[in-house]
């Protein structure tokens, strides 16, 4: 049987020390520390901005996570930066390169002072582009993830780059073994974003794309009583759908992206109750998801 995270610890023994504030540094953080790193989180004074509009949250990504606070402005607060710096593996960083700089950790100084160290730098965009400010609001919207006037509903671009900077992590050490040096990694959220927005650029998740709403089998619908989401994308899960919607098709392949069967799947599946549908998800082997009705939906 395979290890899970919670049993098999493959980082254990590495220590991380992240300067990162908001989302995207203490999401890695929480990946490297259910790795079995041990992870210090240096906070300012003021504390991270996420402890206060998101609390819960907060507490739940740095579960495991030791936390000081330090004032790096400071003769004092640099000096036990450093002290931790001494005995650490890799540093996470959020501050733009010129805040970097100025407290003294930009990368040449850094791997000067501490050749095995490596640096992953949290960055809105990449290169010279890292000075301009952003969010994960902004980033998602250059690559078209935002629809109409509504917010998006998880913070993609900051949680794909969550990802991306525990792989930048786990490459770091990988090079430091082969290389016995440690090496700079810069992961910019709007590259996450454009790496998230690809299906759609794509055309896969546009309205006339196979998972945008043109597959009859690959659709929200409405049923009795609340909702349904349908992924019967492969030929044997649509065939198996149209069976149980009791809609005759030659060829699941092209016969899916007509209306005629996306209206005959509507209709049969508008008369199903959310049991009922839970049951013949289980006895035909139909990939869906029934869900209460919309908030504030009779």
């Amino acid at each position: 049987m395979q290890a899970n995270m919670s049993t098999h610890k493959p980082l254990r023994g590495t220590r991380v020390t992240s300067l990162a504030l908001n989302l995207p540094g203490p999401a890695a953080l929480m990946r490297l520390a259910q790795m079995g790193a041990h992870c210090t989180k240096i906070n300012p004074p003021a504390g991270d901005p996420m402890q206060h509009y998101t609390p819960t949250g907060y507490a739940l990504l740095h579960h495991g996570v030791r936390e000081k606070a330090l004032d790096l402005k400071s003769a004092k607060g640099q000096a036990e930066l450093h002290r931790l710096l001494a005995k650490t593996d890799v540093l996470l960083t959020s501050f733009r390169p010129s805040a970097l700089r100025k407290l003294g950790l930009g990368w040449k100084a850094l791997h000067a002072q501490y050749p095995a160290l490596s640096l992953i730098e949290v960055v809105g965009a990449p290169g010279a582009l890292a000075e301009i400010p952003g969010h994960d609001l902004t980033y998602q919207a250059e690559v078209d993830l935002v629809n109409g006037m509504d917010l998006p509903p998880s913070l993609f671009a900051d949680m794909g780059g969550a990802l991306m900077a525990s792989e930048a992590t786990l490459k770091a050490l990988l090079a430091l073994k082969i290389t016995g040096k440690g090496s700079r990694h810069e992961v910019a959220l709007s590259e996450a974003a454009a790496w998230l927005a690809l299906p759609r650029q794509w055309r896969m998740t546009t309205p006339n794309g196979a998972v945008g709403g043109a597959h009859a089998g690959y659709r929200m619908y409405a049923c009795k009583n609340g909702r349904v989401a349908v992924a019967a994308l492969e030929p044997h899960f649509a065939a198996r759908l149209c069976a149980a919607a009791q809609v005759a098709v030659r060829d699941p392949l092209k016969d899916l992206f007509k209306a005629s069967t996306r209206q005959a799947i509507a209709a049969f599946l508008a008369q199903q109750t959310r049991s009922q549908l839970d049951k013949l998800a289980t006895e035909q082997d139909i990939p869906l998801m029934t869900l209460p009705p919309l908030s504030g939906a009779r």
